[in-house]
């Protein structure tokens, strides 16, 4: 069922509004309210003022960061109100795995508008920081290790002129920057684990840039988290780590057509509903592309079906 009111939060920075404008469907008897984000609010009050006017689904047109602050405020207040999604960043990753039209403005426009509603989970991370508890969500994945050192050692021109390409240009320094170490693991409030890793992942959904798939067993729509924990080091390590990757869990799955994600000596896959990762020295946290800071201690729940998306 087409919704008649939408609020479209968009990211100025990556977008003209007469762009969306062109995008809405015609002939349609739409109220389209518009609120621009702001560098240091992504979307969180732009989605408040949306859902307080009236709006039947707020659409987020931005990057990443536009649509957890809109996923996360939709889901953090119970709000009856749909999510769309307009993607316009470097990475788009729930776009991606939700199979939104990308490069296609009229296309994702449309959908968002007209298409049919789904539940999906969300994620939290509350991590410890010097000036008080961080409390914040994500759609797709969270955890730190290469993945939070490749943003942070990504360069902001250089993404902007090569998209999710210069990513690609930070791993060898994200790989330096990520040692092995001690850490320990509760799962679901149960006693700590001891395990050793350099990178854990948490995640949402399973699919990165370019069609690299994470976690092959993630389903947004699951009421689970999975888990990767990456521990390679040295080139044996790392050779058992990209056949996991590359053999176990791609081309195996496809010939075998066994959808269970498989686990080597480096490379752990596990599912979860909560975790609490003790790290026993400060590392950088990131969520769905975006630097929290550094922490010793990272608590991850999720609450299932909490967002609808169109």
């Amino acid at each position: 069922m087409s919704a008649k009111r939408i609020g479209i939060v968009w990211n100025p920075a990556k977008t003209e509004k007469e762009d969306l404008e062109a995008a809405l469907p015609e002939g349609t008897d739409l109220t389209v309210s518009w609120y621009e984000t702001e560098e240091d609010d992504p979307g969180e009050s732009a989605a408040k003022a949306a859902i307080a006017d009236g709006a039947e689904v707020v659409i987020a047109a931005g990057g990443d960061g536009t649509v957890r602050a809109v996923a996360g405020h939709l889901a953090e207040t119970g709000a009856d109100v749909d999510l769309g999604i307009v993607p316009l960043g470097t990475g788009n990753l729930l776009a991606r795995n939700l199979e939104v039209p990308l490069n296609d403005l009229a296309a994702a426009m449309t959908r968002a508008i007209d298409g049919t509603p789904q539940r999906i989970d969300m994620g939290w991370v509350e991590i410890a920081l010097p000036e008080g508890n961080e409390h914040q969500p994500f759609v797709v994945m969270a955890g730190f290790g290469i993945d939070a050192h490749m943003i942070t050692e990504t360069n902001d021109d250089l993404k902007d002129k090569a998209g999710w390409l210069a990513y690609v240009e930070s791993l060898g320094r994200a790989v330096s920057a990520s040692d092995v170490m001690e850490i320990k693991l509760s799962r679901e409030g149960e006693d700590l684990d001891d395990e050793f890793a350099h990178t854990l992942i948490v995640g949402n959904c399973g699919t990165l840039q370019g069609g690299i798939t994470l976690l092959p067993d993630a389903d947004p729509a699951d009421g689970e988290l999975d888990v990767l924990i990456l521990k390679a080091d040295g080139v044996t390590g790392w050779l058992d780590t990209m056949k996991n990757m590359v053999w176990d869990n791609g081309i195996r799955r496809i010939v075998s057509k066994d959808d269970s994600a498989q686990s080597s000596d480096t490379a752990i896959h596990q599912r979860v509903s909560s975790l609490t990762i003790e790290l026993e020295k400060p590392r950088v946290v990131e969520v769905d592309g975006d630097e929290l800071g550094e922490t010793e201690r990272i608590d991850v729940s999720i609450s299932p079906s909490a967002l609808s998306v169109r």
